[in-house]
């Protein structure tokens, strides 16, 4: 099984997750019960550091975080365009996520 580190900044007004090394089915598991320990603070999500993101991963990461205040960073284009698909509505510009 690939392996993904995710390691939780919390700050004064937002929270940071950052992600790092292979997103697929099995580890977007991982982040989703990582999201369901965290308080319902706002939270950046940083993607940048993702080396393989399968497109599965999306749905479970969809349904974790529409019901909180979240951006999205370090996504790229098509990845964006797949937490569209998903429901969870991202700026292009900033990357902001809403439900």
């Amino acid at each position: 099984m690939e392996r993904l580190d995710i390691r939780l900044e919390e700050g004064e007004d937002r929270w940071v997750l950052r992600l790092e090394g292979t997103l697929d089915g099995h580890t977007a598991l991982a982040v989703t019960r990582a999201l369901r320990e965290l308080p319902s603070v706002p939270l950046t999500v940083d993607f940048s550091r993702v080396r393989t993101f399968v497109d599965l991963s999306v749905d479970a990461l969809t349904r974790a975080l529409r019901d909180r205040p979240v951006s999205l960073t370090g996504l790229g284009r098509h990845q964006a365009r797949m937490f569209r698909y998903f429901g969870l509505r991202i700026d292009e510009q900033e990357q902001s996520a809403e439900a």
